[in-house]
């Protein structure tokens, strides 16, 4: 009987394919947070309301901050933006240049791509409420407080 479990058992193991999936790393809802808590502060310290919206790599939303006296629509604003750089990998402000593409495709600047330290896509934040360069600043401002880049390279 233990001969018959041992012959099994080692004919599951060589069956079963060998290393057949690498780790990637992911962003957490943690990391995410602390994207979102970072371009809060940064824009309380200006005094402009903005809704903060963060996506991990395949495009579903992880953390979202709405300020008190940002108008209703720039949360919707601010998942767009934040969805497109998720899963596109690139800044708004940069898709912006590429014309009308697909409807998620984010036109307006204040979509910013998050990467791991490595340089591996990790997911997006997008920022609504200010002007353009103030929204890109305050998600690079989270981005950085998270200890997170905003570029593969």
């Amino acid at each position: 009987m233990r001969k018959n479990l041992l012959s099994l058992l080692a004919a599951t193991l060589l069956a079963a394919p060998a290393g057949a999936q690498t780790a990637r790393p992911m962003l957490d809802y943690a990391s995410a947070a602390k994207v979102r808590d970072g371009c809060i502060a940064w824009a309380s310290e200006r005094k402009l309301q903005v809704a903060v919206a963060v996506f991990n790599e395949e495009g579903r939303l992880l953390a979202y901050g709405h300020m008190d006296g940002a108008a209703s629509m720039v949360g919707e604003i601010a998942q767009w933006k934040g969805r497109s750089s998720a899963t596109i990998h690139a800044a708004s402000a940069e898709t912006a240049k590429w014309g009308n593409g697909p409807p998620m495709l984010a036109t307006w600047q204040g979509g910013t791509p998050i990467f791991s330290t490595a340089g591996v896509a990790l997911g997006g934040v997008g920022v609504s409420g200010a002007s353009g360069a103030e929204d890109a600043a305050c998600g690079e401002a989270g981005i950085a407080a998270a200890g997170l880049r905003t570029s593969g390279q």
